[in-house]
C-alpha cells in the first residue's frame, strides 16, 4: 500500500505540473513515459499503472487552467478555450476553471455507471457500433453547420477546416494535432485579442458554494455527458474533442450559460480518459495514450486490476480538484497584474517553441496556416466550433473508404 500511495501522490505531482504546460498533451507524456520504462526496472508493475492513472487524470483536469488564463489549448480541452477567455475578460477566469473542475468530479458518477456497462456488455456491441461511426460523424456535421444563422459561411468554415485536417494528416508532419489546434483554436484567438488590445479586469475569487450551474444546465449537460462521452470512449479514431461536439449539441447552444459548456467539457474529459482503461479491459483494445501504457505493462487487465485502476481514479479526481482549485486561485490573483498582450505574446512564443521542438517545418506552415482560418472564422462571426471539420471530414473519409 506504501509504494501505492507514492506512485499515486508523484503521479498526481507529476500530472499537474505537466498539465499546466502550454501545448504538453497527455498522449506525449504517456510516449515518454513508455519510452523510459527501463529506469523503473525495480519498480513494482501495478505501482507503474497507479502512477500513470493519476498522472494521466492530475493532468487532463489541470490542464484547463492555461486553457482558461493564457488562451493555450490542446486536443481535448480546446472548444473550452473561448468560453473560458470570454469569462476571464469578465473576471471570472477563477469561475470558469471550477465549472471544468466540477465537470470532471461529475463524470465520476458516469465512469462508475459504464464501467459495469461495458464490463458486462461492450465486447458484444463492439463491432456492430463501430459500423455507425461515419453516418453518426455525418450527421453531427450537419446539425453544426444548420444550427448557425449564417450556415453558408459555416459550412464554408466546416469545408476549409476539413480540407486543411485531411491533408495535414496526410502530409508528413510530425505530430500533427499539435500545429493544426494550436493554429486553428490558440494562435488565431490570441492574434485577435491582440487586435482588440483586451485588458484583463480584476479577477473574482468566489467562495466553492458560490459557483454553481443552474439546476436545469446541470442536468443537461450531465445527460449531454452520459451519451457522447462513453461512446467516444472506445471507438477508434474518436476522442474527447468529437465527444465534445456530440456533448454541446446535445445540451444545445449555450452562449448565455458559458459555465455549463466548460462543466460538460470538464466532465467529457474525465469520463473519455477513465473508460478508455476499462475499454482495454474488455474489448483489449486502448484508445488513449494512457490506456495503450497500462495495456503495455499489464499485457493482460484482471478484474481486480480494472478495480484499482477506477479506485485510483476516483481519489485522483478528488485530491486534483482542490489542487486545481488552489493553482486556479493563485492565477487568478496575479494574471491582471500582468500587461496582457504580453501574456498573449508569451504564450505565442510558448505554442511557436512548442511546435518547433515537437513537430517539423512542414507542422510550421501548418500552424501559421490554421492561425490564418481560426483567425477568419473568429471574424466571420460564426462558431469556432465548426473548425471541429478538421476532425470530423478526415474521420468521415477514413471510415467510408475502410
Amino acid at each position: 500500500m506504501l509504494e501505492l500511495s507514492i506512485a499515486l501522490f508523484v503521479g498526481i505531482l507529476i500530472g499537474t505540473a505537466t498539465g499546466l504546460c502550454p501545448g504538453v498533451h497527455i498522449n506525449l507524456v504517456a510516449a515518454g513515459l513508455l519510452s523510459s520504462l527501463g529506469w523503473f526496472a525495480g519498480v513494482p508493475v501495478i505501482a507503474l499503472v497507479v502512477f500513470i492513472v493519476a498522472l494521466s487524470i492530475a493532468h487532463t483536469m489541470i490542464d484547463f487552467i492555461p486553457s482558461v488564463f493564457l488562451g493555450a489549448p490542446n486536443e481535448d480541452n480546446f472548444l473550452s478555450v473561448l468560453p473560458g477567455h470570454e469569462l476571464l475578460k469578465e473576471g471570472k477566469g477563477y469561475a470558469a476553471v471550477v465549472y471544468a473542475l466540477y465537470g470532471g468530479l461529475a463524470g465520476l458518477v458516469i465512469v462508475l455507471i459504464f464501467s459495469f456497462v461495458f464490463v458486462l456488455f461492450l465486447a458484444g456491441i463492439f463491432d456492430f457500433i463501430s459500423t455507425m461511426i461515419p453516418f453518426i460523424l455525418i450527421f453531427v456535421s450537419l446539425f453544426l453547420i444548420f444550427s448557425e444563422e449564417k450556415w453558408w459561411i459555416a459550412g464554408l468554415v466546416f469545408i476549409l477546416a476539413g480540407i486543411f485536417g485531411y491533408m495535414t494528416f496526410n502530409l508528413p508532419v510530425r505530430g500533427p494535432l499539435l500545429p493544426m489546434l494550436s493554429g486553428l483554436f490558440g494562435l488565431s484567438g490570441l492574434i485577435v485579442s491582440l487586435r482588440d488590445r483586451v485588458r484583463i479586469p480584476k479577477q473574482k475569487i468566489e467562495k466553492l458554494r458560490e459557483v454553481k450551474l443552474e439546476r436545469g444546465a446541470f442536468w443537461r449537460n450531465s445527460f449531454a455527458a452520459f451519451i457522447a462521452a462513453p461512446l467516444c470512449s472506445f471507438l477508434p479514431g474518436i476522442g474527447s474533442g468529437h465527444a465534445s461536439v456530440l456533448g454541446s449539441e446535445i445540451a444545445g447552444r449555450q452562449e448565455e450559460n458559458r459555465g455549463g459548456f466548460l462543466f460538460l467539457v470538464g466532465a467529457i474529459n474525465v469520463i473519455v480518459m477513465s473508460l478508455s482503461f476499462v475499454a482495454v479491459y474488455s474489448i483489449g483494445k486502448g484508445r488513449t495514450g494512457s490506456a495503450v501504457a497500462v495495456q503495455e505493462l499489464l499485457g493482460k487487465i484482471s478484474l481486480g486490476d480494472l478495480s484499482l485502476i477506477i479506485g485510483c481514479v476516483i481519489v485522483s479526481a478528488f485530491v486534483v480538484f482542490f489542487i486545481g482549485v488552489y493553482v486556479a486561485r493563485f492565477f487568478a490573483l496575479y494574471v491582471m497584474k500582468i500587461n496582457y498582450s504580453r501574456i498573449s505574446w508569451f504564450v505565442i512564443g510558448l505554442l511557436i517553441l512548442a511546435n518547433l521542438f515537437l513537430s517539423n517545418w512542414i507542422g510550421m506552415i501548418v500552424l501559421v496556416t490554421g492561425s490564418a482560418l481560426g483567425v477568419f472564422c473568429i471574424l466571420s462571426g460564426v462558431r469556432r466550433i465548426q473548425m471541429m471539420g478538421c476532425l470530423l471530414i478526415p474521420s468521415i473519409v477514413y471510415y467510408l473508404v475502410l
